[in-house]
């Protein structure tokens, strides 16, 4: 059976692979596996700033109340808040419209659980198969769902979050952010949050539009100079850049410096394990080993997982974890919920920032400093999984390598760093990671897997 749901939802170009009509047909297949175990099942839809929300929106919605549910609009929203508003006004689904930080003529379908948290692969399995059956459970006409909207979910997650940190520290202190919402949902929070908690903020497309005039969603460097200039240019305290949705943020220091998301993901978990004086953490194993290593000095233990934001907050939660997320700027905070925050994470940075007494690039400093390399070579499909058995009987008792994982693809650790060989499971390719202490020495390695992976690939 083919596959619809990805990492992150259901994504493709507009009224191509991703249409009303599979959007119809979604609402249907998923309210009709809500009613097997929820009579009338109640779900909340929301969606990000792009132009195809509403039709996308209201093709769902049909689905839904086709099958006899109930369907609530809060309208324009970041991912993380109609997360915390399904947890909060106990919700049995939630649906955002959005593509998160893909270009604009991509739009996507991602649910939540009951819980707030992003949906399992099991559940998304099931979906799919009542979608491809085409057996959905249609109620009588007497019996369709009820529709009807709320307004109140962004001052529900803005309270939730000032909650959460030491509001009059922050305060004290009047920092001056540049925040870059790249014409995303998050316009419509951060703003708002940040001059809650007294900081003077520097606003750069902060208003929601769908094409993205601004830059591009995805915050990589590149697409991020306006920030970065704008934060050396006013000597602010630092910057913000945030994706599509607002479930990521990548920070920029006081010198207009772009901090990577190990970094900041480190620089958190160091700030939580020392306060918690330990814990268990999460990050998938493409994660910088930086992580592990501040996690360890406050005596704290990293699980590694594999790839994708619902499988480390899923381990987090069996784990009882006081911290995880993603090296791509996505951390999980699970005393508020378990999901991708980038409102939690930048109220965090600044408590953080108000206690340290620090500026921004001295904590980053304190971080220790890897080479990472990331690269992909071409692999057909059916070939993957060979191909990473020969790899690991090839490496098994190669003098370099002292330990293998397996928890995503190959992972061979050597006495300088890793590499890691992992099958994409939407494009045919391998991506392959490479950590080291030298930027020549990553090259190098990288080098020789790629060139064995060709080589193995013509015996497989």
């Amino acid at each position: 059976m083919p596959r619809l749901f990805s990492t992150n939802g259901i994504r493709g170009v507009v009224n191509q692979d991703m249409n009303s009509t599979l959007a119809l047909e979604i609402g249907q297949a998923w309210g009709t596996y809500l009613k097997k175990t929820v009579p009338r099942p109640k779900c909340a839809i929301g969606t990000d700033a792009r132009l195809s929300n509403h039709m996308l929106k209201s093709a769902v919605t049909a689905g839904f109340l086709s099958t006899g549910c109930d369907v609530v609009d809060v309208g324009l929203v970041p991912t993380p808040t109609l997360q915390y508003t399904v947890k909060e006004k106990q919700f049995d689904a939630g649906v955002i419209i959005t593509a998160s930080h893909n270009p604009p003529q991509f739009n996507g379908i991602k649910g939540t659980a009951s819980d707030g948290t992003e949906l399992t692969k099991d559940v998304e399995e099931t979906i799919e198969q009542i979608y491809f059956s085409q057996r959905f459970a249609l109620s009588d006409w007497n019996e369709v769902g009820s529709y009807a909207t709320w307004t109140g979910a962004i001052e529900l997650y803005i309270k939730g979050v000032l909650s959460c940190v030491d509001v009059a520290s922050i305060k004290k202190q009047r920092f001056h952010v540049v925040l870059d919402c790249g014409n995303g949902a998050g316009s419509l929070v951060a703003p708002i949050l940040l001059k809650k908690l007294g900081c003077v903020v520097t606003e750069l497309n902060c208003e929601p539009d769908g094409r993205f005039p601004g830059r591009h969603s995805e915050p990589l460097p590149e697409n991020l100079t306006m920030l970065m200039k704008k934060v050396s240019e006013t000597h602010a305290s630092f910057g913000i850049g945030l994706d599509g949705d607002a479930d990521r943020v990548i920070f920029i220091d006081e010198h207009g410096s772009y901090i990577w998301g190990d970094k900041s993901l480190s620089l958190v978990g160091r700030y939580i394990t020392r306060e918690k004086k330990g814990g268990i953490t999460v990050t998938p194993v493409t994660t910088s080993t930086c992580f592990e290593d501040v996690i360890r000095q406050n005596k704290g233990r990293v699980i590694y997982t594999k790839v994708g934001s619902p499988i480390v907050a899923g381990v987090m939660k069996e784990n009882h974890a006081v911290f995880g997320g993603e090296e791509n700027g996505g951390l999980i905070f699970p005393e508020f919920q378990y999901c991708r925050d980038a409102a939690m994470s930048l109220v965090t940075i600044l408590e953080i920032l108000a206690r340290e007494k620090r500026p921004l690039s001295e904590l980053i400093a304190q971080i220790p400093s890897y080479e990472m390399l990331k690269t992909k070579i071409p692999c057909p499909s059916e070939k993957k999984e060979r191909i990473i058995n020969l790899l690991a009987d090839e490496m098994k008792n190669h003098r370099e390598i002292i330990d293998i994982d397996r928890t995503d693809g190959l992972k061979l650790y050597m006495k300088d760093g890793w590499v890691l060989m992992r099958p994409s499971g939407t494009e045919p390719i391998f991506r392959v990671y490479v950590q080291a202490k030298e930027k020549q020495r990553a090259e190098q390695v990288a080098l020789f897997y790629k060139n064995l992976a060709a080589s193995l690939m013509q015996r497989a």
